[in-house]
C-alpha cells in the first residue's frame, strides 16, 4: 500500500515527458541483464587469456608471483602504486627527453653560434693580418729600394771616380791621412 502511494506521488510530481523514460526503466532489465551477462562473459575471457598467458604463469611461478598470491593485499598495493606511479614517471621520462631534445638544439644552436662568431672573427683577424702584411711588405719593399738606391748613389763608381781621379779604388782614403794617425 505504502509503495503505491509513493509510486503514484512520483508520477504527480515528474513531468510527461520524463513518465515515458521511467516507464522504460521497468521495463528494460532483461536488457540490462543480457548486457550484464554479456559483459561478464568478455571479463571471464579477459581474465582468462591473462591468466594462460606464458609470462604470467612464469611469473606465478616464481617466488614472488607466489608470495603475491599469498598475500592478496600486498598484490593489490604494489598494484596499486605501479598503476598511480606510471603517470609521474611517465611525466619526468617526457621531461628528460623534452630537455634532452631541447639541450641538443640548443647545443647544435649554440654550436652554430660559435662557430660563426668565431668564423667571423677569423675573418676579421686574417683581413687585419693581411693589411698588416701588405703594409709591412710595402713598407719593407720601399724601404729596401730607398736604402737600395742610396747606396748605389753613394757608393757608385762614378762617384768614387771623381773623389780618386788617380783611379786607386781606395774608399778616397789618401795615405796622407794615415799619415798623421801614425805619428810617434
Amino acid at each position: 500500500m505504502f509503495d503505491c502511494a509513493l509510486c503514484s506521488l512520483v508520477e504527480e510530481l515528474i513531468p510527461k515527458e520524463t513518465k515515458v523514460g521511467f516507464r522504460m526503466a521497468k521495463e528494460e532489465p532483461q536488457s540490462i541483464s543480457k548486457d550484464l551477462q554479456e559483459l561478464q562473459k568478455k571479463l571471464s575471457l579477459l581474465i582468462e587469456s591473462i591468466q594462460t598467458n606464458s609470462k604470467v604463469v612464469a611469473f606465478m611461478t616464481s617466488p614472488v608471483g607466489q608470495y603475491l598470491d599469498r598475500h592478496p593485499f600486498l598484490a593489490l598495493n604494489l598494484l596499486m602504486f605501479i598503476a598511480m606511479s606510471a603517470v609521474p614517471v611517465g611525466f619526468f621520462l617526457l621531461l628528460v627527453v623534452l630537455t634532452s631534445l631541447a639541450a641538443f638544439v640548443g647545443v647544435i644552436l649554440l654550436e652554430g653560434l660559435v662557430i660563426s662568431v668565431g668564423g667571423l672573427s677569423l675573418l676579421c683577424i686574417l683581413c687585419g693580418l693581411a693589411f698588416i702584411s701588405l703594409a709591412m711588405s710595402g713598407t719593407i719593399t720601399v724601404s729596401y729600394m730607398v736604402v737600395s738606391s742610396l747606396i748605389s748613389y753613394w757608393f757608385s763608381p762614378s762617384s768614387l771616380a771623381q773623389q780618386n781621379p788617380g783611379g786607386n779604388c781606395q774608399l778616397s782614403m789618401k795615405s796622407t791621412d794615415f799619415e798623421g794617425l801614425y805619428q810617434e
